[in-house]
């Protein structure tokens, strides 16, 4: 089975239109938007590219059909690449038929090619970018369909990947709940306890700048101590708004604050692949107008669904029932707007805390995502992801 590097325009569009290939017929399947893959391996789109590299190759059969695709990346800012005890590069973007040699020459081509670049171990599928999007290994929730950001994939794919040698590193759980399920009393008696020392409100997308604000301030201190998480730039707060602009809804960013400080948030957006199943593979000019057309329908019904995407706590405040609170306003304002469900983006099993707080508002585990690791050395002993304590 030739395996061809992805060198031409003719190759790269084979690598973008094999899942819908695939896939398509699964009713689950919702494709992810072309034009967002095609940036991950654009240098001049994708800033990991500045201290960076990657491949892709494709597979095909005697016939010349494309029967499987690979990525491998090096990201040397990443902190698994600076590790001197086991530098870690990625590989990601895997599609494949149902068979283990053909998985096996694509998982090796990524194998050989970070190592011939110091690389001692592998994570995937992963992406050459941030966590939220196209990160992990669908294992369970094949039923429903993936979240704007994330691959569906078939049962099959995980024997793939553990025969081939990968073992667990951390799983990736989504959550979900109705908005009309009822929160624990405690949560109303927090939310009357706090009133007196805390506001709570939903950004304005008029102010951007406030939202990019106090979006760096409580990401900063909530989140950057977190293994493998950064520091945010103000500079980059302001450009995520600016992304988002297009598709946020204000009544689903929350804040907590005491006096003038933003002390916790919960930012959620529309979920987005309720729109996107309906405007097609490509964000092109026929596109960006059947995604306007199609916003405005969704935004007009009372069953839609939101997505969580971020939740956090200034540490000073954390364990003052200040999280407890800001839910309940964020509640009956998501009930208000029409939104009937939520699902919250994947929190690993390495922070226990945020699952417990998942938990605590009755939401239950829908879907399971994998994050594998391949250590080069196999007799070395396995260690998978530390927990956050």
């Amino acid at each position: 089975m030739p395996l061809l590097e992805v060198t031409d325009a003719r190759l790269a569009r084979q690598f973008i239109t094999l899942p819908a290939r695939l896939h398509g017929a699964v009713p689950q399947y919702i494709n992810p938007l072309e034009n967002e893959v095609e940036v991950v391996f654009d240098p001049a789109k994708n800033p990991r590219f500045t201290n960076g590299e990657a491949a892709r190759w494709v597979l095909t059969d005697a016939a010349g059909t494309v029967i499987g695709r690979v990525a491998a990346f090096l990201n040397r800012d990443a902190v698994d690449v600076q590790n001197s005890d086991l530098p870690t590069g990625g590989l990601g973007f895997f599609e494949c038929i149902d068979d283990q040699s053909a998985a096996n020459q694509l998982l090796d081509a990524g194998r050989k090619w970070l190592a011939a670049r110091g690389m001692q171990a592998m994570d995937g599928p992963i992406n050459f970018g941030e966590r939220d999007r196209f990160w992990g290994l669908l294992i369970d929730g094949f039923d429903r369909a993936p979240n704007y950001g994330m691959f569906w994939h078939p049962p099959y794919y995980q024997a793939l990947f553990e025969q081939y040698g990968f073992q667990l590193y951390f799983k990736q759980y989504t959550c979900y709940r109705t908005t009309a399920a009822p929160l624990h009393p405690s949560f109303a008696k927090k939310a009357e306890a706090s009133a007196a020392e805390f506001r709570f409100a939903h950004a304005h997308k008029a102010d951007a700048e406030k939202l990019a604000q106090d979006f760096h301030h409580v990401y900063n201190l909530a989140w950057a101590k977190h293994t493998g998480v950064k520091l945010m730039t103000l500079a980059q707060a302001r450009d995520i708004v600016r992304e988002m602009k297009p598709v946020v809804d204000e009544r689903l960013l929350w804040f907590a604050y005491h006096g003038t400080e933003p002390v916790a948030f919960f930012i959620s957006l529309p979920e987005l692949n309720q729109i996107f199943r309906h405007v097609g593979r490509r964000l092109n000019l026929w596109g960006k107008l059947r995604f306007v057309w199609q916003q405005w329908r969704f935004m007009q019904r009372s069953d839609k669904r939101l997505f969580g995407i971020i939740y956090g706590v200034v540490p000073e405040y954390q364990g003052k029932g200040v999280d407890a609170a800001m839910l309940v306003y964020a509640r009956q304002a998501f009930i208000d707007a029409g939104y009937a469900d939520i699902e919250m983006n994947w929190i690993g099993d390495f922070n226990p805390r945020m699952l417990v707080t998942t938990r605590s508002i009755g939401a239950s585990i829908v879907k399971t995502h994998a994050t594998y690791r391949y250590q080069f050395d196999r007799e070395r002993p396995f260690e998978r992801m530390p927990i956050i304590r």
